[in-house]
């Protein structure tokens, strides 16, 4: 178990505000990031357009210790704004590769946020410094705005236009200049994006609960392949060249990523988990006296579960609401200390008791096996796993923390494996076509490469030979 380590990191967020008039647009963007603070938890920053200029900050950590009352102050009054919260798959856990991205180039002041992850960033990058291209950090996005900028010819939709061809993977876009804000979604729709309005303010958000925190009213979601301007004309709207016909929206977003709050696509998250926990105890039931959910993400599930098993649902687990989520701890001693003050076993409830415990996902195992460990001491008689997903046994390369086969305790292991492993008396994944059921209203299709290994974009021979032997 040594190589299976922690547990899956989140996606990055992004927000983006064009307002009808200089206010403190900074004060927008930050409420509606700390609604997005579930999608990462390592670094965040802000980028105000004001006067023909830019003004940013960044920082290591959380919204609020980041932006302070006297740091969002410093930030000057503006009409766009654009904001970030990371966590790291591409390029390492430090300030220098916080976002957002800002720099001076052909269209001005420019500032972009990304979320997801380019699977050429490699080539791309390399065909830049070519052309005597800098870079300052290690991550996809400056790629990203160093190539739009390079084809832009002092136009910045022109750049955007040209360069979204040329990008190979997963992206939501929020790109800034003095004058614009343009919101863009890949070709696929993998990562997700939508709109709203607040008064004569126009709100861009990787989920729509981040619309909710500022008072905006959805209007509609980016579609695949969208390239949205929002500026002193209005909106308009832009369709990229070989839009593929089926989308794959990032399945994940609806098992874990999203707030249950959340409406993407016309799919409700919080439905979604729903369905998920009634088809699991439909298809993978177990006799037992309780069922419980590894807080949060799991306990829409749970009690769905239980409504459906008809065994009663209690709190198996208390979670210390003061401490960040344990695998977005860049470092594994980290993440390994922060599960033990974030949880406790409820004794009063388990105690002789056989427990089914429901969580969305298990990716490298670690925390599953120390909850369960954590579970039989407190005097669990059996303790049996219940997964709102299918196993995972390939690599994402398009956002999500496991990039290769080492990492994935169920790449080459059976349940009854898996289940030996971190202790359970048993172990059941919800199959694919049975999840894909849970988000039928979903109007996508879904990427489910990480379960089945059909995404959308293959590794090629030498690639794929490197993700197993990393």
């Amino acid at each position: 178990m040594d190589e299976i380590q922690g547990e899956i990191r989140e996606e990055c967020g992004v927000f983006g505000v064009y307002s009808s008039e200089n206010r403190t647009v900074a004060h927008t963007v930050y409420y509606g990031l700390f609604a997005l603070q579930h999608r990462g938890q390592e670094s965040c920053g802000i980028a105000v357009a004001y006067a023909d200029k830019i003004m940013y900050h960044k920082g290591m950590g959380l919204v609020p210790e980041v932006f302070t009352a006297e740091r969002l102050e410093e930030l000057p009054e503006g009409d766009i704004a654009i904001g970030h919260v990371r966590y790291s798959t591409t390029g390492a856990s430090q300030l220098l590769n916080a976002q957002p991205v800002v720099f001076t180039g052909k269209c001005g002041k420019m500032a972009l946020a990304h979320n997801g992850n380019l699977v050429n960033a490699k080539q791309l990058r390399d065909g830049l410094i070519k052309d005597n291209a800098v870079f300052q950090t290690t991550i996809d996005s400056e790629v990203m705005a160093v190539l739009i900028n390079s084809l832009s010819d002092g136009d910045i939709l022109k750049g955007v236009m040209r360069a979204c061809p040329r990008f190979k993977g997963a992206y939501a876009l929020v790109i800034m200049t003095a004058d614009k804000l343009i919101a863009v979604r890949d070709p696929y729709g993998i990562r997700p994006l939508c709109i709203g309005r607040a008064d004569d303010d126009v709100i861009v958000a990787s989920e729509s609960c981040a619309l909710d925190a500022v008072g905006a009213d959805f209007v509609r979601d980016v579609e695949p392949g969208e390239i949205v301007v929002i500026d002193s004309g209005g909106i308009r709207s832009f369709k990229m060249d070989g839009i593929p016909q089926e989308s794959r929206m990032c399945i994940f977003e609806y098992v874990y990523f999203a707030r249950p709050d959340s409406v993407m696509d016309g799919c409700s998250v919080y439905t979604a988990r729903r369905q998920a926990g009634r088809l699991l105890a439909k298809y993978c039931g177990v006799d037992a006296d309780i069922v419980a959910g590894v807080p949060d993400s799991a306990n829409v599930a749970a009690r769905a579960y239980s409504e459906e098993s008809g065994i009663p649902f209690a709190e198996a687990l208390a979670k210390n609401r003061y401490v960040g989520r344990t695998f977005i701890q860049p470092d594994q001693r980290q993440r390994e200390n922060s599960l033990t003050v974030k949880m406790n076993a409820m004794r009063a409830n388990i105690s002789g008791k056989r427990l089914i415990i429901i969580d969305d996902s298990i990716v490298r195992g670690t925390t599953m096996r120390r909850i369960i460990s954590m579970l039989r001491k407190a005097g669990a008689s059996e303790v049996h796993v219940r997964i709102c997903s299918p196993k995972i046994v390939h690599p994402c390369r398009l956002g999500i923390d496991f990039q290769s086969y080492s990492q994935l305790i169920g790449a080459n292991r059976t349940e009854e494996e898996i289940s030996e492993l971190i202790g359970a008396d048993s172990v059941r994944y919800l199959p694919a076509e049975l999840l894909v059921q849970s988000c039928k209203e979903c109007r996508l299709g879904f990427c489910l490469g990480c379960f089945t290994g059909e995404g959308p974009f293959k590794a090629d021979g030498a690639e794929a030979d490197k993700l197993k032997l990393e």
